[in-house]
């Protein structure tokens, strides 16, 4: 089957997307497709941008996000459908790619030597993952993950900025207090509001001897999380 006889909402596989844009500098990673531009000051990133959204068309609010910073461009396709990228994303691809290097700006998985492109997930072990989820998706300010709303499914940042959020089913309990933390830093008139949600989702409040610097809460299974404000810090 040739890339023209596929159906534009046909489902491709993993495989026939990455060999369809590797050698165009994009690299398929989970689930998306993603490049970055080596550039100078803001100001040429930011034009450089808008001829990359110019050229995908119509289609770039559905499926393209740019992450513009001084010195590099990065680039994200992703499905506007949570079933996974089709052909009219490698076509959006192609022109993003072909238009880039026009301009004499190639795509690269790693465009200034720092790091390649990649996507973060940060996964919590859990005895009871319907019992915990409500509590990580209020105190993150999260979302049900597009297409997946059930009680064991992963949770995502709505803005697209934060890593996914997902649940690693545990067979027995640990007796030791878990390694790993997060902090979520808030607008300080927005830390009481977040963390009332997380205590009515099922959180507890094991400290506020810091507040309003940082209060120290936690999941019905004890994996931890602190909501941080800047005030009282100087």
């Amino acid at each position: 089957m040739t890339e023209e006889t596929i159906d534009d909402g046909v489902v491709l596989s993993a495989a026939h997307i990455s060999a369809a844009v590797g050698d165009l500098g994009w690299r398929y990673v989970l689930g998306t497709l993603r490049a970055s531009i080596r550039l100078g000051p803001l100001w040429q990133v930011a034009e450089v941008a808008t001829e990359l959204i110019r050229a995908c068309g119509a289609g770039a609010d559905e499926c393209l996000w740019l992450d513009l910073r001084p010195g590099r461009l990065e680039l994200t396709l992703h499905p506007p459908d949570p079933a996974g990228l089709t052909a009219r994303e490698l076509a959006h691809a192609r022109m993003i790619a072909t238009t880039a290097a026009e301009m004499g700006l190639p795509l690269a998985p790693d465009a200034d030597g720092r790091r390649s492109v990649q996507a973060l997930e940060i996964a919590v072990d859990a005895l009871d993952i319907a019992e915990i989820r409500p509590f990580w998706k209020a105190v993150l300010g999260y979302a049900d993950e597009p297409g997946g709303g059930g009680p064991r499914d992963p949770i995502v940042d709505p803005l697209a900025q934060g890593p996914a959020l997902w649940f690693q089913q545990m067979t027995g309990p640990r007796a030791e207090r878990n390694r790993l933390h997060l902090d979520v830093s808030v607008p300080h008139d927005e830390a009481p509001a977040r963390i009332r949600a997380a205590l009515n989702a099922g959180g507890i409040l094991l400290s506020e001897a810091r507040a309003p610097s940082f209060w120290i809460l936690a999941d019905p299974e004890g994996n931890e999380a602190c909501v941080t404000t800047w005030q009282g810090r100087d």
